[in-house]
């Protein structure tokens, strides 16, 4: 429904720090003329966390305006209080996005039936719904009994499942109809061997048309092909995660000139050189560097 490379996309800043919203629009373009089938606006990697709710809004609807007919919108609308994320939720409905992303609530640490609540909240909305399960951010991991219990809710379609455990994986597959995505670019290949539908991805904002190849090959039964491809990208996978995401993200669209600046909102800082030059030479080793200055 949504399409199985979904790319998490970055939110470029200005020199006076507000939203650039030219940058984000032409990125919006780009990302889906290269192998995105959708996006995901102020997630994690949109840096949602110091986004104001006017600031996702307005990317919301850039988002519908600019792509929003070739592509899936999943608007962020996840927060850890409930009754913000059914606001958020409302707005973005009435703005036309195609599915909300909810991340599991973060630093309350709800009990199980908190969490249950809260999805049931939001989903009372109307949108699709794709879960975010992501314990390393959360402190909480959605165990696959509970992910079971949240898919009996019509409005829950899918799961971002950035817990690396690929046995929990398994689990919500056998158990549940959700379209599952892989949330770290390195679990894409096994979620695609056990059935799973794409990724939710920060390496397709510079590798979409090979992930969507990958994604392609698998499903024509091609493994050895989607395993070819999954090699080729591993060195680009763990280049960009050597800092937290999304600093080394925008190092890398800003070096190969898909955004004008790498700035990100405080408490996150820029790479370092050090990070910069490591960086540079895998973008240069997987020829990304050189399509950028061609």
């Amino acid at each position: 429904m949504l399409g199985p490379i979904l790319t998490a996309m970055v939110t470029p800043f200005d020199a006076r720090g507000g939203v650039d919203h030219p940058a984000a629009g032409a990125l919006m373009r780009h990302l889906v003329r290269h192998g995105s089938d959708g996006l995901v606006l102020a997630g994690t990697t949109g840096e949602a966390s110091t986004l104001t709710d006017e600031e996702r809004l307005a990317l919301f609807r850039q988002g519908v305006a600019e792509v929003g007919d070739d592509a899936t919108i999943v608007a962020g609308t996840g927060s850890n209080d409930t009754a913000h994320s059914v606001h958020l939720t409302e707005q973005a409905r009435a703005i036309g996005v195609d599915a909300v992303l909810v991340v599991t609530p973060y630093y309350n640490r709800p009990p199980r039936e908190g969490i249950v609540r809260h999805v049931r909240a939001v989903a009372e909305v109307g949108l699709p719904i794709v879960l975010y399960n992501i314990p390393s951010r959360t402190g909480l991991n959605m165990e696959p009994d509970l992910i079971a219990e949240l898919a009996d809710i019509p409005e829950v379609v899918a799961l971002k499942q950035a817990n690396p455990d690929l046995d929990q994986a398994r689990a919500v597959r056998e158990r549940t109809g959700l379209a599952l995505y892989a949330g770290n670019d390195d679990m894409l290949l096994p979620v695609l061997e056990m059935g799973g539908t794409g990724v939710i991805s920060v390496t397709s904002h510079l590798a979409g048309e090979r992930m969507q190849a990958m994604v392609e090959a698998a499903a024509r039964g091609d493994l050895d092909e989607a395993r070819r491809i999954d090699e080729g990208l591993r060195d680009l996978y763990a280049g960009l995660f050597v800092a937290t995401n999304p600093i080394l993200i925008k190092a890398a669209l800003q070096m190969t000139g898909l955004i004008p600046s790498d700035d990100l909102r405080l408490p996150l800082v820029a790479a370092s050189p050090v990070q910069r030059d490591i960086l540079r030479m895998v973008l240069d080793a997987q020829g990304l560097l050189t399509a950028a200055s061609s």
